[in-house]
C-alpha cells in the first residue's frame, strides 16, 4: 500500500502564490509516476500537472501552463505544486495522486484513471 499525504493548501488573493506539498510512504516503488488533479463540487476530477520518477517528463493542463511547476524531491517519495499568478478559477481541492509502472504519454499522465494511489485532498482558494 502507499499513502499519500497533501499540506500546503490555504487562502489566498488572485495574484498569489502557494506550494503544495505531496508526501507518500509506504510502498513507494508504486509511485514511480506522480500527479496533481484538482476537483470542484458537481465537476469531473481534472489533470493539473504530472510527472516521473526523475521529473524529466512533466505535463501540464492548458490552463496553468506557465503558472504552475511541478517537481519531485531528491528522495523522489515527495512532489510539489508551485502555484504562482493564482486565480480564483483555480479554487478548488487538490488531490496528489501516483501510480505504477509510469507508462503512457502526456495523455495518460492527465488521466485520474490511470493513477492506482490517491491522498485525502487540500483545499485552495482563491479570492478576487
Amino acid at each position: 500500500q502507499v499513502q499519500l499525504v497533501e499540506s500546503g493548501g490555504g487562502s489566498v488573493q488572485t495574484g498569489g502564490s502557494l506550494t503544495l506539498s505531496c508526501a507518500a510512504s509506504g510502498y513507494t516503488h508504486h509511485t514511480n509516476c506522480m500527479g496533481w488533479f484538482r476537483q470542484t463540487p458537481g465537476q469531473e476530477r481534472e489533470g493539473v500537472a504530472a510527472t516521473d520518477t526523475g521529473g524529466r517528463n512533466t505535463y501540464y493542463a492548458d490552463s496553468v501552463k506557465g503558472r504552475f511547476i511541478i517537481s519531485r524531491g531528491t528522495d523522489k517519495d515527495t512532489v510539489y505544486l508551485r502555484m504562482n499568478s493564482l486565480r480564483p478559477e483555480d479554487t478548488a481541492l487538490y488531490y496528489c495522486a501516483a501510480r505504477s509502472p509510469c507508462v503512457g504519454g502526456p495523455i495518460v499522465a492527465m488521466t485520474p484513471a490511470a493513477y492506482h494511489y490517491w491522498g485525502q485532498g487540500t483545499q485552495v482558494t482563491v479570492s478576487s
